[in-house]
């Protein structure tokens, strides 16, 4: 995921794990051992998806960096869920979150709402605030799937930790997993990388539990893991292909992905009497 248009932005950081361009970013990363060479993995599909055991759905992400995006093109390209930034920090709307929202719903997609973390700018309660009440609410009518935490590298700033310590870290992410479903009734998915997670939360394994994952790794293999959890939910696999923005997998088929956004039914229970 990128960070546009944002009143925060900086100057941009180096390339990272999770953040490399195509098949330059996969090679490099090769070089320095972070994955191994493509050649060493199966060869992806002519529309560039990898090959991967098991049925996926296929979606994408965007943001501001897309602007106006052709959502029946990317329908009949095979996208059938997308996330869409909303805020980042608790001052950032994404100016083209409700358009892209609602376009992704108008062909059909399920669509659901990321917001950017700044551990930086405030603690973590205010921006989940912010974030449900700007477009990151969830709802269990089908096709609005839970908001997501985009937590990675600091692209403002030379500490890629935002300056935290890996307990401060932890508890930041945990209090903002603990408001967002107070006030949705469902817990938010994480978006990150192993290298990061491992790096800035200390390998934290507690919130696999809760929170599904959304691992981003380019290349033609999900690897492992960040610690904690056996399998993820999402897989970011590129930054560009036949979708507009992000490319993305979904683990399991398109009933799995409905059920997904629906929720269980204390998810649902928990929505119906969370506050709004």
């Amino acid at each position: 995921m990128r960070t546009p248009e944002s009143p925060f932005r900086g100057p941009r950081r180096p390339l990272r794990p999770g953040g490399m361009t195509g098949l330059a970013g996969v090679l490099a990363l090769a070089v320095t051992g972070l994955v191994a060479p493509a050649t060493a993995h199966p060869t992806p599909r002519a529309d560039g998806v990898p090959s991967v055991a098991g049925p996926v759905v296929r979606g994408m992400d965007v943001s501001g960096h897309q602007g106006r995006v052709d959502w029946r093109a990317a329908w009949r390209s095979g996208a059938r869920f997308a996330y869409v930034k909303a805020t980042e920090g608790t001052g950032f709307r994404s100016s083209t979150h409700r358009a892209q929202y609602r376009g992704a719903r108008a062909v059909g997609m399920l669509r659901g709402s990321y917001h950017f973390a700044r551990p930086d700018l405030s603690p973590a309660a205010p921006q989940a605030r912010f974030f449900v009440a700007n477009g990151g609410d969830w709802k269990p009518d089908g096709h609005t799937l839970p908001g997501v935490v985009d937590i990675e590298y600091n692209p403002y700033g030379p500490d890629d930790c935002y300056g935290l310590g890996p307990a401060e870290m932890s508890q930041w992410i945990a209090e903002f997993s603990d408001t967002y479903r107070a006030l949705t009734g469902r817990f938010p998915m994480i978006y990150t990388t192993r290298h990061w997670w491992n790096t800035c939360t200390g390998g934290n394994t507690g919130f696999a539990g809760n929170n599904p994952l959304w691992v981003a790794r380019y290349g033609p293999r999900v690897g492992e893991l960040p610690a904690g959890w056996a399998s993820h939910t999402m897989w970011q696999y590129d930054n560009e292909g036949v979708l507009p923005g992000d490319q993305n997998l979904f683990r399991g088929d398109a009933a799995a992905l409905r059920r997904f956004a629906t929720g269980g039914p204390r998810q649902r229970a928990a929505a119906r009497q969370a506050p709004r």
